[in-house]
């Protein structure tokens, strides 16, 4: 299959359906020879997109068919497999046993994996560049190595959720909203996502491209079938790689910024040892989530806009009242306190104090109804007709 013996660092190939899930993972990972650190023994954590107890077939989680997939591969090498993830909510053993139920992970378990129900967690001292203070979840400390394996979607606030959003996980899922607050900007919430990476350091980074997420993601978006699977080694090479596949420039990925300015990625595909063209199936009219920037106006005689016209051009969390039931959880996940529940024709409806919003869309990733949208600006609107 690789008669040119050259070492590839990431691999795209196809994967048409769930149903070829074995066919494209061991060819995805003989490209990049992704188990070879693999030895008898080894315990491994597979850390899934496991977002919320959502069917697989709504496209917010890592799909169970490649993670048993997986699974049966390492547990054929002799390593023992732990699957999990802290997600959204509460992070309780009933929650957890709830979400595994829900979202297919009990088949990984019957190909031999155990899911995680430890729900301690700890914190520690990091060197990171934002991040001076991780509080993880303790069954990461059971392991060997961590497999980095996410689900490609549009995401309100980075634009798009993969790899290195997927580390976010590790936080424990009432304490992230806090971290939201504590990393309101953009850019520093960015850092700080390449930190928790930086940290951690997956051995392996795959990604879930078969039926992604479109739109409002990364909950209550549209399914879209894009019809591919990443393995690379770094998960910087890999969103890189994602980014293709969905047509957004990596260089306007915050994450990717990050790491670039680090010196982790070049971002630049002709960089990478590439095995597979992520643009031979790639979904040019895939609907993301825009990001404007006015960063051409900055140390010019006009640099006093910007401020103002980042206001206008920003998007922002809103809710569709038609779609609304009323269930405050958006009043109680918002690290910001900027929603409250008050009294509209009868009905409970969210208000948003726009002075407090960090514009952080936690209330629009976990509205159990997909009634918080990312709304922007009629401006924005006509500048991408």
């Amino acid at each position: 299959m690789f008669s040119d013996n050259k070492k590839y660092t990431c691999a795209v190939v196809p994967c048409g359906s769930y149903a070829e899930a074995d066919a494209a993972l061991t060819r995805a990972l003989a490209a990049i020879h992704g188990l070879d650190f693999v030895a008898p023994g080894m315990r491994i954590v597979i850390k899934a997109n496991l977002v919320a107890a959502m069917s697989p077939d709504s496209c917010a989680t890592t799909h169970p068919a490649l993670v048993t997939a997986l699974v049966k591969k390492l547990t054929a090498l002799g390593a023992k497999v732990t699957v999990g993830d802290s997600p959204g909510g509460l992070f309780t053993a009933a929650a957890l046993s709830h979400n595994y139920r829900v979202t297919g992970m009990e088949e990984a378990r019957a190909a031999g994996a155990e899911l995680n129900l430890n729900v301690d967690s700890h914190t520690v001292p990091i060197d990171g560049l934002k991040m001076r203070r991780l509080t993880y979840t303790d069954y990461l400390d059971d392991c060997d190595a961590i497999i980095d394996f996410a689900k490609l979607k549009s995401h309100g606030m980075v634009g798009m959720s993969a790899a290195v959003k997927n580390m976010y996980g590790v936080i424990p899922g009432l304490l992230k909203p806090q971290t939201h607050y504590l990393y309101p900007d953009v850019n520093d919430f960015a850092d700080m996502l390449v930190d928790i990476n930086e940290h951690f350091k997956p051995r392996l980074t795959l990604i879930d491209a078969v039926d992604c997420m479109e739109g409002n993601g990364p909950t209550a978006g549209t399914p879209r079938h894009v019809g591919a699977l990443i393995a690379a080694l770094t998960p910087y090479e890999a969103d890189a790689a994602a980014a293709a596949l969905i047509g957004i420039d990596p260089d306007g990925v915050p994450t990717l910024s990050a790491a670039k300015r680090r010196g982790l990625c070049d971002n630049d595909l002709s960089s990478i040892a590439l095995y597979g063209d992520p643009h031979a199936l790639a979904v040019p009219d895939f609907k993301k989530v825009p990001r404007k920037s006015i960063t051409f106006l900055k140390g010019s005689k006009f640099s006093f806009l910007s401020g103002p016209l980042e206001r206008i051009l920003e998007q922002r969390p809103a809710v569709r009242r038609a779609e609304c039931v009323g269930c405050g959880k958006c009043e109680k996940l918002c690290p910001a306190s900027a929603i409250a529940m008050e009294k509209r024709g009868g009905a409970s409806v969210p208000r948003i104090d726009r002075s407090r919003c960090i514009r952080c869309f936690c209330c629009q990733e976990f509205c159990p109804r997909g009634a918080m949208k990312v709304h922007r600006s009629a401006i924005v609107r006509l500048l991408q007709k």
